[in-house]
């Protein structure tokens, strides 16, 4: 049924019609006629995946940065939030520092990494280098290359003599786990690389000849890079802000525009302080793929964002989410993140730094990136954003993907417009979906009023909700326009759908929006039984009011569960509270979906059973389509040898992740308690600069930070609960916090708690630790996020605080 009920107002300003693809569907030699591979295939609109369309999720996890014991727990965690495949740097100066002695042990290890991976239910991209960039000192090269009388990132005979060896070494690694049935899907090859095709072809080859082997090698496009047609699939990226332009500079345009839908794929703005770029307005629009024989595809959609000395930006989650959901509604056929789970540099002075010759002072070793999953292995906001906009790809992929993207009529006319609503429309002509994306950093929006949309597809126009609806700020919703499921016809709705649940009859669950009504548009009939079940939610009276004939309105303060019939089709509508939306998880690893609320981090584990890890008795509950219910799921804290080994006064290793938690001693709840701390042992007062290149503050060295840095000592308890965590709450310029004398941890200030995961950094239990931190002088060259910003206003004189620190000892529950 097409529902066009007369408009309430002129809905001209928010109109779009169905614009068909222009060109025939075709299919690239890359990954079908060469390098075939059984589940992975590309098309020039989308990614085949086992022969149906798809939308990867892809996911930047650095392996050298993270230690091998908690490898499993992070994949799986990425797996949990809806990550399908897992990028990583192998970054050449981490294994091989002394030429001709290549490592692979330990951290180093890529091909455990690419089998712990495969057993998480994730694929993996492969971004061999050589050069990465990655904030890493010498973008990657080991000083031996760096410094080399050669021409770097060429076809010069002497730099490939030196890049020849190490993709040996890559490939008596990896050749072994790569192939048609492999899931190294993908190889990327060098970075960032501009003017070099030719090069990016030899490389390409060299890869192949030494056994690295995908259906798809891939190359970063931004920054207008000249690519060799055919050879590689074109990646771009989009960050709502970044560390990368001048302390005093305004919210860069190229950050902005990615909070608005258009067809602009191309993003001269990252990387931009490494090489010329002129600065940009409000592009006219392009084609609707950046490429004729490829998808859209990206690589570095920011997860979040690294922190340099000079500028701090912070992304909140529903910004992260917001640049996310736009590539999407812009035609988006792979979804791909950096960071998705953070990291700390393996050791000392291996970031990108001034004194390496970088106009950015990064942390020597913290690389956390606000990412969804954190340096320590804890969860940001982004984590929950995402997941659902990754469940929603899962569930509809197969149908989303093969739709091109529309860009209504009227389109908002520059960046610094706060008043032309966001959206787009993904349609076949039969039917689609709205985006919606009203949401950014640093500029307020207002609420958009009277929005109400004129969607034409082929059989007609959709007028939608019934009376026009107030958007406020903060949203990012999908909406279906002519969805069918088990038989059941909607024609629209303003929730977004989640997933599909299998049952007798499949279940929608759609989650409602924050200050928007539930419409639903259906020639079905509709009945309404509350849901309940172990405190999750409760029955609740006068669910549903019929609007119109064929339009209802529901009532959804707690779960709600529709039940709608149109001839013999039936189809169950599970609406979730917007209240509940950070506590929803869609899992399958068990090859069957599962809708679960959680407040708690969970992930599936090897045998199929859920793991949380907390420091409290999580509450967990399942949604069961039999019975149309949430049940709690009853979990119990699992013995850790780690735990036994403490007990026992040895120097325990971490918990080592999903897989060894499991081990001697009884098993106890975990805990959280302030850390008592000795009196502060201040130092001298910090000067207003500890120098600049190119304009930009330097970070105060060691010495410098030992100098000018008050310092504490922290008392932790002998006995240990489970993995460990130390959460900082303060305020200065830059901390660090050393064990037994020995730097192994450090942070910029921006306003948020650092959190620190002492077993991540393999901190034994009885070592002494000393919390050092630089006070932030008023006068220094540094910008700050707003709430950092103002409490540094208010402060007179050098800003220092120590607030709290706790320890937090969350052992590993799982699903009994």
């Amino acid at each position: 049924m097409t529902s066009v009920p007369s408009p309430a107002r002129d809905v001209a300003l928010l109109a779009v019609s169905h614009e068909a693809w222009a060109e025939p569907l075709t299919r690239p030699a890359m990954s079908n006629e060469l390098d075939r591979h059984e589940r992975i295939a590309l098309t020039n609109r989308y990614v085949e995946v086992a022969g149906r369309p798809a939308i990867p999720v892809s996911g930047e996890m650095h392996f050298s940065r993270v230690p091998r014991s908690e490898w499993e727990e992070r994949l799986r965690l990425m797996r949990s939030g809806g990550v399908t495949v897992v990028a990583a740097y192998l970054i050449w100066i981490h294994h091989e520092p002394e030429r001709g002695r290549p490592s692979f042990d330990g951290n180093l290890d890529v091909a455990a990494f690419v089998r712990c991976a495969a057993e998480a239910g994730l694929d993996v991209v492969l971004r061999v280098g050589p050069w990465c960039h990655g904030e890493v000192r010498n973008g990657g090269f080991p000083d031996w290359v760096q410094q080399a009388p050669v021409e770097h990132r060429s076809d010069d005979p002497g730099y490939l003599a030196l890049v020849e060896p190490w993709f040996a070494a890559l490939g008596e690694q990896l050749a072994p786990l790569c192939g048609p049935g492999s899931n190294v899907i993908a190889i990327q090859l060098d970075n960032e690389l501009y003017d070099q095709p030719r090069h990016l072809v030899t490389l390409k080859s060299l890869a192949r000849a030494n056994g690295l082997v995908a259906p798809i090698y891939t190359a970063t496009a931004w920054g207008g890079a000249e690519l060799p047609s055919g050879a590689v699939l074109p990646l771009y990226g989009g960050y709502g802000d970044g560390f990368w332009v001048d302390a005093d500079h305004d919210w860069d345009t190229t950050f902005r525009e990615h909070f608005f839908f258009s067809h602009t794929w191309d993003d001269p703005g990252i990387g931009a302080d490494l090489r010329d770029h002129p600065g940009i307005g409000r592009r006219g629009e392009t084609p609707r793929l950046p490429s004729a024989s490829f998808p859209a595809a990206t690589c570095e959609l920011g997860g979040g964002m690294a922190t340099a000395y000079h500028r701090r930006p912070l992304l909140s989650g529903a910004d992260v989410a917001a640049v996310a959901h736009n590539k999407i509604g812009n035609g988006s056929g792979w979804q791909g993140y950096y960071m998705y789970a953070g990291g700390t540099n393996p050791g000392p002075a291996l970031q990108e730094s001034h004194a390496t010759g970088y106009p950015n002072d990064l942390p020597e070793f913290d690389y956390d990136f606000h990412a969804p999953v954190g340096a320590a292995g804890l969860l940001a906001a982004s984590h929950a954003a995402l997941r659902r906009q990754h469940a929603f790809l899962a569930a509809f992929g197969d149908t989303l993907a093969p739709m091109p993207s529309t860009l209504p009529e009227h389109l908002p006319g520059n960046v610094d417009d706060t008043e032309t609503l966001r959206w787009a429309l993904r349609s076949d002509g039969q039917s689609g979906w709205v985006f919606v994306t009203w949401q950014q950093p640093h500029r307020p929006l207002d609420t958009v009023r009277d929005a109400q949309f004129a969607v034409t597809l082929d059989a007609g126009t959709t007028l939608f909700p019934h009376t026009p609806i107030d958007v406020p700020a903060g949203t990012i919703a999908h909406w279906p326009v002519h969805l069918e499921l088990g038989g059941v016809h909607l024609d629209w709705a303003t929730a977004s759908p989640l997933t599909v649940l299998a049952g007798e009859q499949p279940t929608l669950v759609l989650i409602a929006e924050a200050g928007i009504p539930v419409e639903l548009s259906t020639a079905a009939t509709v009945s309404v039984t509350a849901t309940g079940g172990s405190g999750a939610a409760v029955e609740s009276a006068a669910v549903l009011s019929q609007l119109a004939p064929g339009i209802v309105r529901v009532d959804a303060d707690v779960p709600q569960r529709l039940e709608l019939q149109q001839g013999e089709g039936r189809l169950t509508v599970l609406v979730v509270p917007a209240s509940f939306a950070d506590a929803v998880w869609v899992l399958d690893g068990g090859g069957e979906r599962r809708l679960v609320l959680s407040r708690d981090a969970l992930f599936e584990s090897a045998d199929g059973t859920l793991a949380v890890r907390a420091a409290h008795a999580p509450s967990v509950h399942e949604y069961v389509p039999a019975s149309g219910r949430f049940e709690a799921i009853e979990l119990a804290v699992v013995a850790s040898a780690a735990d036994a080994d403490a007990r026992a006064g040895a120097d325990a290793d971490a918990d080592a992740g999903a897989g060894a938690d499991a081990g001697a001693g009884p098993a106890r709840s975990g805990r959280e308690l302030p850390v008592p701390l000795s009196a502060p042992i201040p130092g001298l007062t910090p000067p207003p600069s500890y120098g600049e290149r190119t304009g930009r503050a330097s970070a105060p060295s060691r010495d410098e930070v030992a100098r000018f840095g008050t310092s504490w000592t922290l008392e932790l308890p002998a006995d240990r609960r489970g993995r460990r965590f130390l959460e900082v709450e303060w305020a200065g310029d830059v901390a660090r916090l050393e064990a037994d004398g020995v730097v192994v941890a450090d942070r910029f200030w921006d306003g948020t708690p650092w959190t620190i995961g002492l077993d991540a950094l393999g901190v034994a239990h009885d070592a002494e630790l000393t919390l050092r931190i630089v006070p932030l002088h008023p006068e220094a060259s540094v910008h700050l996020p707003e709430a950092a910003a103002a409490r540094r206003r208010a402060t007179t004189g050098p800003l220092l605080s120590l607030d709290d620190v706790r320890l937090i000892e969350a052992p590993l529950w799982r699903e009994r």
